[in-house]
Order: C-alpha cells, then sequence, then structure tokens
C-alpha cells in the first residue's frame, strides 16, 4: 500500500514542471531552430556564390565553341552541311553566321534562366534553388538551346546579328559604369575624407603610379602608331580627354575628387586608345607597324587573352548588381535570408555577354568572316573602341560634376525691415 502510494507521488512529481523549466525548454528549442535556419541560410548562399563561377565556366566553353565553328568547323563537322538551314555545303553554319547561332543559344540559355529568376528576394524561394541546383536540367536546356539554333534559317540569323550589336552596346555601357563605380570605391577606400597617414600615402604613390603609366602610354603611341592623321587624332584626343579629366578632379566644388580616382581612369583610357588602335586593319597606312599576317604563338597568346578578358568582363559586371541599384534602395539593410547578389541581374549581363563575343568574334560585320585566330579586328571595332573611350570620360565626368549640377539652390529669403518689424 505505502509502495504504491509513493510510486503515484514520484509519477505527480514528474509531472509537475515549473513555468520556468518550460520557458527554458522552449528558449532551447528557439535557439536550435534559430541556428539551423542560419545554418541552412549559409549553405545556401555558398551554393549560390559556387553557381556563379558554374556559369562562368560555361560561358567560357560557349566562346570556345564559336571560336571553333569559326574557324575549324567546316573541316572537322561533315553533319551540318546536311542540315537545310546550313544552306548550300553548310555555310550558313560556320564563320560568321556559325559564331552568330552560337551567340543566339548561349543568348536563349541565359535569357531563359533570366526570366525565371529576375524575381528572387530571399533563399528559401525556389528560384534560389533553381539558380545553384539542377544542373543536369540547366545542362540539356543549353544543348537544346544549342542545337536548335543551327535549325533557324539564315534570315533569322541575320535578323539577331542586327539585335546582338544593340545589346553588345548596351552590354559596354553596364561594364563601364560597373568599372567607374570600382574606381570610385577603390578612390573613396585610399583616400577617404578621415584620411589616415597610411592611406593617404598609398592613394598619393598608387595616383603616381597610375599617371606616370597613362603618359608613358601616350608616348608609346605617338612613336609608335603616329603613322597616319587618324591616329595622331585618336591620341590627340585621348591627352586633351585626360587633361580635363585630372583638372575636374582636383576641382574644389567636385566631391568625389581626387587624383587616384582620375590616374585609375587615365590608364584605363588610354588602354581603350590603345586597343582601338591594335584593332585597325592589317596593311593599311594607320597599322603599317602594329601586327604581320602571319599566326605565331604572340597571335594565340593575345587571342586566348582576349577570350578570357571577355569573360572576366562578363563574370565582374554581372555581380556587381549594387552598381546598378536606385540610391533609395542602397541603403536598405541586407537581412540574412536575402540573396548574396542579384540572380537576374547576372543572367541578364550574361545573356548581353553572349551578344558582345559574337561582335568580338565577327568584328562588328555581319557580311565578311575574320582570320583565323583574330579577334575585333576592323574598321567598325576601332571605331566602337573609340567611341567607348569618349563614352567611359563623359560617364565619369557626369559622375564628378552631378553632385554639383543636381545640387538644390538655396534662395534667400530678404530680410523684413524694422517698420515691418513694428507693423
Amino acid at each position: 500500500m505505502d509502495g504504491s502510494a509513493e510510486a503515484a507521488a514520484t509519477r505527480t512529481r514528474s509531472l509537475q514542471i515549473s513555468p520556468g523549466d518550460l520557458e527554458a525548454a522552449h528558449l532551447d528549442d528557439l535557439i536550435r531552430e534559430i541556428e539551423q535556419r542560419s545554418l541552412y541560410y549559409y549553405q545556401e548562399k555558398n551554393k549560390s556564390l559556387r553557381a556563379r563561377y558554374v556559369y562562368g565556366t560555361i560561358f567560357l566553353i560557349i566562346n570556345l565553341c564559336a571560336w571553333f565553328i569559326r574557324d575549324y568547323a567546316q573541316k572537322a563537322l561533315a553533319l551540318l552541311p546536311h542540315v537545310s538551314s546550313c544552306g548550300p555545303e553548310g555555310s550558313d553554319c560556320f564563320h560568321t553566321l556559325g559564331v552568330l547561332r552560337v551567340s543566339l543559344g548561349c543568348f536563349i540559355f541565359y535569357l531563359v534562366m533570366f526570366l525565371s529568376t529576375w524575381n528572387t528576394r530571399k533563399l528559401h524561394e525556389f528560384q534560389n534553388s533553381w539558380h545553384s541546383n539542377y544542373w543536369s536540367f540547366k545542362f540539356l536546356l543549353l544543348v537544346l538551346a544549342m542545337v536548335a539554333s543551327f535549325f533557324i534559317p539564315q534570315l533569322y540569323i541575320q535578323i539577331y546579328g542586327e539585335i546582338a550589336r544593340v545589346g553588345a552596346g548596351i552590354f559596354l555601357g553596364l561594364q563601364l559604369v560597373s568599372v567607374i563605380e570600382f574606381i570610385t570605391w577603390w578612390n573613396n577606400y585610399w583616400m577617404p575624407h578621415d584620411q589616415s597617414k597610411h592611406s593617404c600615402s598609398f592613394g598619393l604613390v598608387m595616383s603616381t603610379v597610375f599617371y606616370i603609366g597613362s603618359v608613358s602610354g601616350i608616348a608609346v603611341m605617338y612613336y609608335f602608331y603616329a603613322a597616319c592623321v587618324l591616329n595622331m587624332f585618336f591620341i590627340s584626343c585621348t591627352v586633351v580627354i585626360l587633361t580635363v579629366m585630372m583638372v575636374m578632379s582636383l576641382h574644389s566644388k567636385v566631391k568625389n575628387k581626387g587624383l587616384l580616382s582620375s590616374g585609375i581612369m587615365a590608364s584605363y583610357i588610354v588602354f581603350l586608345c590603345w586597343s582601338a588602335i591594335r584593332s585597325e586593319p592589317l596593311h593599311t597606312k594607320c597599322n603599317a607597324q602594329t601586327q604581320n599576317g602571319h599566326t605565331d604563338w604572340v597571335t594565340i597568346l593575345s587571342f586566348l587573352i582576349a577570350i578570357g578578358a571577355i569573360v572576366m568582363a562578363t563574370f565582374s559586371t554581372g555581380i556587381d548588381s549594387e552598381s546598378f541599384r536606385f540610391e533609395f534602395r542602397k541603403d536598405e539593410a541586407k537581412e540574412e535570408e536575402d540573396i548574396p547578389y542579384s540572380y537576374g541581374f547576372f543572367h541578364l549581363v550574361f545573356s548581353l555577354g553572349a551578344m558582345y563575343f559574337a561582335m568580338l568574334f565577327i568584328s562588328w560585320n555581319l557580311s565578311h568572316s575574320s582570320r583565323e585566330w583574330s579577334i575585333d579586328v576592323g574598321w567598325t571595332s576601332t571605331w566602337v573602341k573609340i567611341v567607348n573611350e569618349w563614352f567611359a570620360a563623359a560617364i565619369y565626368l557626369w559622375k564628378l560634376i552631378s553632385p554639383i549640377v543636381r545640387q538644390p539652390r538655396v534662395y534667400e529669403q530678404p530680410q523684413p525691415t524694422a517698420a515691418e518689424v513694428d507693423r
């Protein structure tokens, strides 16, 4: 009897849990849930960041495929001439039109990715999983897009080529904004308003290095490439642009002033001018000393570096969505479940990059094929780069003076007279 009573009392005490114990148990569960959620978000962010490199690798492989189709596919691929849309002997699927078909397939793939991820905001959404996973399905989608582009009639490929010119121009504009934003960030990082002695000294040293490099580049171009009036005009315009940028960057009313940003921008402008002159056609008066017509290891290495530069430019612009956000959204605090970068913008840039690499491989010319191992060579390419240089300088100068132009004017109110005060 006593034993059963004692057992019942023990059961009763075990069921009587104090409110403090309940609260502690609930808190432990809450902490465990928060930790699990944080771990999930951390893993999803890592997947998303790794996915960028997979997309970049895909883009690089497609660039190499476009080069192969342009230069060697006619000898290696015997099946394409039997496709009706490729025309007689497959002429509409090799060289220039072949590059455009590869570009179109790449564009379709990244456009589909853009349309399916453009409104992604949180890591727990399905679009985030679609962006970072399902690689087998996306590989199948890419192959289908590539194959389908070779069954499209030649007329529509020509129309796509005209559209690709516009898309490539938009890509160049986005790239310029991204580069200038990076230059501004670097200038603010090393030359802040509350600048320390160390950071200021480094900024001054780097600005000196960039300006010395820019002046040296101008001197080299005058020495080697001033063979015709047009090249002298290009180089002289670059000198004028550098002078204006340096003067404006040191103006007292300019907010983001400093020699570092103008020095980096000067080097970039000089590089664009040099690249434009190097793109002039072979065996012309302006390009008599720049290149030879033979394919050697220097030509091959330059070609491979150019392909790498295309991929890097596309990748760096695609992940730089912050430079293109509206001002009222730049100050928004990021939450733990927010995606690390804009998936939609990333894929949009890659879709425009598909148009851009097509224009470089065909030298912006839809009617003539480029020679083997050449990229972005021709008068059209030269003028595109020169206009790109001038446009870059205009954007940079506008960024310097826009705070002054848009600054609201303060009108002084007339002071009341003594008689008006008494009244």
